[in-house]
């Protein structure tokens, strides 16, 4: 039987591939209906298309009897989680750890202080040719900021937080620890956390525990005329709730990722005062492609020579969710 590798990028654009596998190219076309490049029962080594759909990442994987690891490029693997219930046991699920700390972080980051400082607003003046000017405005300076799900993006935004002078940071993951900057509080300590925090970065993995985690009474919480940003995933945020928050003013919000997504052109999220929306952009920058390939290399060089994996988060029929702290792109 042959040992093929599903690739999302044309293996011959990638430098470094070690020799053994047969490559193959399939990222699911842009209408979803691109065929299979090969017998999905002889993929040993499946990456999944970044970018595209839940139902077209997994529509192969019920096919896949030979598989032995399934790559993400996402941080976050719950668009795989729904196959990984129709393949044998033991296959191991990587994420893409490594790949996008740093462009999450940064729009991490932008949002916070564009969100702040009025951006949103000086950019329609702009479009109207209008002078705003005469205001003061929130600076994230001397401001307290609560990290939502401490892993390795987690850190990386506290990492570009660190040069602005804040009052205070926290965090928080799904449970306590000790890191270089400071502890990190379990999820249970989130009630006495939240009245505190001016800022609230959500980069928290999607599961079952952190599903519709920012609901009615996390946002009740939070203090009058708090921030609270999601680069994590959309169904963390209970949007009902959110928005009731939002059209009463006593809050506001910068999403990169909703729930719905995309969002409908007539949601009211799009409307809904003191919100700021990118349309999921946290991982999608030129920092991706570069970073994504040395993963792979260094990936499946391990998987050739029969070295250990990096980034597995889960191993099919061993019941494990995934690593805190790993969502976001």
């Amino acid at each position: 039987m042959t040992a093929d590798v599903w690739l999302p990028i044309p293996p011959d654009e990638i430098e470094g591939l070690p020799k053994g596998p047969q490559y193959l190219f399939w990222d699911g076309g842009d209408d979803g209906e691109q065929e299979y490049p090969g017998d999905p029962a002889d993929c040993a080594f499946y990456v999944v298309p970044y970018m595209r759909p839940a139902a077209l990442a997994v529509r192969p994987m019920p096919l896949m009897r030979s598989v032995r690891v399934v790559q993400t490029l996402s941080a976050g693997t719950d668009n795989v989680e729904p196959g990984l219930g129709r393949l044998p046991a033991g296959v191991r699920l990587c994420n893409a750890r490594g790949v996008h700390e740093a462009s999450t972080a940064e729009l991490a980051l932008a949002l916070v202080l564009s969100s702040l400082r009025g951006v949103p607003g000086f950019t329609r003046a702009q479009d109207r040719g209008e002078w705003r000017g005469g205001s003061f405005y929130p600076a994230l300076a001397d401001k307290s900021v609560l990290i939502v799900g401490y892993g390795a993006i987690g850190a990386a935004i506290e990492d570009r937080l660190a040069p602005f002078e804040l009052a205070r940071v926290a965090r928080v993951a799904r449970s306590g620890r000790a890191t270089v900057r400071g502890p990190v509080q379990p999820l249970t300590d989130l009630p006495a956390l939240l009245p505190r925090a001016d800022v609230v970065i959500l980069s928290t993995p999607l599961t079952q525990a952190t599903r519709g985690l920012v609901d009615a009474g996390f946002l009740a919480r939070m203090k009058d005329g708090a921030l609270l940003v999601n680069v994590a995933r959309g169904p963390v945020v209970d949007t009902e709730a959110l928005l009731a928050e939002l059209e009463k003013g006593r809050l506001t919000a910068a999403l990169d990722v909703t729930d719905p997504e995309p969002l409908p052109r007539d949601h009211p999220l799009w409307h809904a005062p003191g919100v700021l929306i990118t349309p999921h952009v946290g991982g999608p920058t030129s920092a991706f492609r570069p970073r994504a390939e040395r993963l792979l290399v260094g990936q499946l060089t391990r998987f050739v020579n029969g070295e250990p994996l990096i980034n597995v988060v889960r191993t099919t029929g061993a019941g494990r969710e995934p690593a805190p702290g790993t969502a976001g792109a």
